[in-house]
C-alpha cells in the first residue's frame, strides 16, 4: 500500500526495509539503517497523538537518542517533549486524522476514507479492515 500511495509523488519512495519483519519495532528499523548509513542524520516524522505515547515505545530511550522527531501537530492533540528527545515542531499543517483513525473509519465500512485512490482500491479488493 505504501508504494500505491508513493505512485503519483516522485519525491517518495516506499522501502521493503520492514517487509517480512515477524515484529517491526521503530529501534529495530532505525539500527538497521544506522548500520547502513553509520553518518546518515535521522529524521523521525510522527504525528501529535502517537508522539504523546512515546514514553510507552519498546526502547523509547534508544529511539530518542538515534533521531531527531518532526511532530505534526493534530488538532487537539497535546504531548509533553521528553528532555532527551530532540524535536522539531511542524505546528501548521494540521493532520485532521490519524492512521488509527483512518484504519476505524474503513473498519466501519466507510467508502470516503483519506487515503490515494489507489490505495482505497487496494483495501477495497482485499477486504482489508473489517
Amino acid at each position: 500500500m505504501t508504494k500505491l500511495a508513493c505512485a503519483g509523488e516522485p519525491r517518495f519512495e516506499a522501502s521493503r526495509l520492514e517487509e517480512g519483519a515477524a515484529t517491526s519495532y521503530s529501534i529495530y528499523t532505525i539500527e538497521r539503517i544506522q548500520t547502513m548509513e553509520p553518518t546518515a542524520s535521522l529524521h523521525f516524522l510522527i504525528g501529535a497523538d502517537a508522539f504523546a505515547e512515546i514514553g510507552t515505545w519498546y526502547r523509547c530511550r534508544d529511539v530518542m537518542a538515534a533521531v531527531t522527531f518532526i511532530v505534526v501537530s493534530r488538532p487537539g492533540a497535546t504531548y509533553r517533549i521528553p528532555p532527551e528527545a530532540a524535536v522539531l515542531r511542524l505546528e501548521h499543517i494540521d493532520m485532521p486524522v490519524s492512521s488509527s483513525e483512518i484504519r476505524g473509519l474503513l473498519k466501519n465500512g466507510a467508502a470516503d476514507a483519506p487515503v490515494p485512490a489507489p490505495v482505497a482500491e487496494y483495501i477495497r479488493d482485499h477486504s482489508l479492515y473489517r
